[in-house]
């Protein structure tokens, strides 16, 4: 049973989960590890490199209804993105094939009723593998697109928007078939009702994967189209060069001024990232950081940036 309150990251994680162990089926997606002791949530998305805040925006929107994200600059596309693509696989590889087989252990060998309900499972199951796999092919490359600084031209996240379809009608539809229609003799009854509730279950966390994909994940996107449009990079590199003589190469890490060099010298994120021994995703969360910090989007303004203070020399930077 839900327990309605708005979650913290001073929080115990554990506490989390006993009030609301349907979160469990996320903390895989976005990479938490159980086995986290008393740790609090802030402390246990750390120790597995989640970003708390969008960990606990995507837990508190899905427990609580809370959707206030049309101007949130703190949600992170890159944990977005990462447990979006681990749901999928998760749904795909897991969770479609496991009810399949209770569907097909609770239905008698030889009922041409039974065999007409499997079809219909199996319409449902590649409709929304076809969903999900265009996801992954079309919107999930333009989003890296963007947070490389080289956007998709032929694409934006209205064209989603606009085809983004609820897919689960085939599975309403298969378990009204299964209430209304199903018989089944007294040995197989206990293993449909199991199959008919992992089903509603089913149901439900198709329908907050949708929620994310429209309340958190679409706005952030749009948020990161406006920025990656802005043509300000000229007012950008003023006001770091000449706010108040302070040399903002001060505020970077080590490890972000790397980045800059790297992507000076035109190198791409997974370049970087190896160049680096970092994973890509490190390198999108460095680059996200020091977008931020600079207010400097484009691979162009950074250049100038690690020119201009004496990251890079000029003759290094690929024009």
């Amino acid at each position: 049973m839900k327990k309605l309150k708005m979650y913290e990251p001073s929080d115990k994680m554990i506490t989390l989960i006993k009030d609301n162990y349907s979160v469990l089926q996320a903390l895989g997606s976005f990479g938490i590890n159980l086995g986290f002791g008393d740790k609090t949530v802030s402390e246990t998305c750390e120790m597995n490199g989640v970003d708390t805040y969008t960990f606990l925006a995507v837990v508190n929107f899905t427990i609580n209804n809370y959707s206030s994200f049309e101007d949130d600059e703190q949600i992170s596309v890159p944990t977005l993105l990462h447990y979006l693509r681990a749901s999928h696989t998760y749904y795909l590889d897991f969770q479609l094939p496991f009810i399949r087989s209770e569907l097909q252990e609770s239905i008698s060998e030889g009922d041409a009723l039974g065999r007409l309900i499997m079809k219909l499972y199996d319409e449902y199951a590649q409709e929304i593998r076809r969903h999900m796999k265009y996801e992954e092919k079309t919107l999930f490359p333009y989003v890296e697109s963007l947070l490389d600084g080289h956007p998709l031209n032929n694409y934006n996240i209205d064209t989603f928007s606009k085809h983004h379809e609820q897919t689960d009608k085939k599975l309403r539809e298969l378990k009204l078939m299964i209430i209304k229609y199903m018989p089944s003799d007294s040995n197989l009854n206990n293993k449909l009702t199991a199959t008919l509730y992992d089903i509603y279950n089913n149901e439900e966390w198709l329908c907050q994967h949708a929620e994310v994909e429209d309340h958190i994940f679409t706005p952030a996107i749009k948020r990161l189209e406006r920025l990656t449009k802005q043509d300000d990079v000229s007012k950008n590199i003023s006001a770091m060069v000449f706010k108040g003589g302070q040399d903002n190469s001060e505020v970077l890490s080590d490890r972000e001024k790397d980045v800059i060099i790297g992507v000076a010298q035109g190198l791409l994120n997974k370049e970087i990232a190896d160049r680096l021994c970092l994973s890509v995703n490190t390198v999108i969360t460095h680059r996200r950081n020091i977008a931020k910090k600079l207010q400097i989007h484009s691979p162009a303004g950074l250049t100038i940036y690690a020119i201009v203070n004496d990251l890079v020399d000029i003759s290094s930077v690929k024009l």
